[in-house]
């Protein structure tokens, strides 16, 4: 049985990051835990201060397909290249022509930007399979 997993993204603005992240992904808001009306009362529950409520963000997809993801906030910066990326996989892969692929990727990487994204690199530079970018914190992505 594989165990069930969520990824956890630092931040400085978990609210912002998460709007970001929702918009690009589909994902939305997550309800609060079952048994509660809002995050609020589970936070009221927990004895979260009132001060603390706004450290963390938590989206879900819709679908019930994909991993949650959460948002805390952290006191440092990011300073170095993430280990670990998302790739976020637009294009359909090797088998669809590459200008169709390129197409969707272009498509993609531009609404991306419009949310506030930035590009990084696109790679290789020559006939690029995918672009590298960042989120509005400077988390690396890939859109390919």
């Amino acid at each position: 049985m594989a165990t069930p997993w969520s990824l956890t993204i630092d931040c400085a603005s978990p609210s912002a990051l998460a709007g970001f992240w929702a918009e690009a992904l589909g994902y939305a808001p997550a309800p609060p835990p079952p048994g509660w009306s809002s995050w609020n009362a589970w936070f009221d529950d927990h004895d979260v201060p009132v001060d603390e409520r706004g450290d963390g963000a938590f989206l879900h997809d819709p679908a019930g397909v994909a991993p949650a993801i959460s948002f805390l906030r952290v006191p440092e910066d990011k300073i170095v290249k993430n280990r670990m990326h998302l790739d976020l996989a637009v294009g359909g892969g090797r088998h669809v022509a590459w200008d169709e692929r390129r197409r969707r990727v272009v498509t993609e990487v531009e609404r991306l930007v419009a949310l506030g994204a930035t590009v990084l690199a696109e790679v290789p530079a020559d006939r690029p399979d995918h672009v590298t970018m960042a989120d509005p914190e400077g988390n690396e992505f890939d859109v390919l």
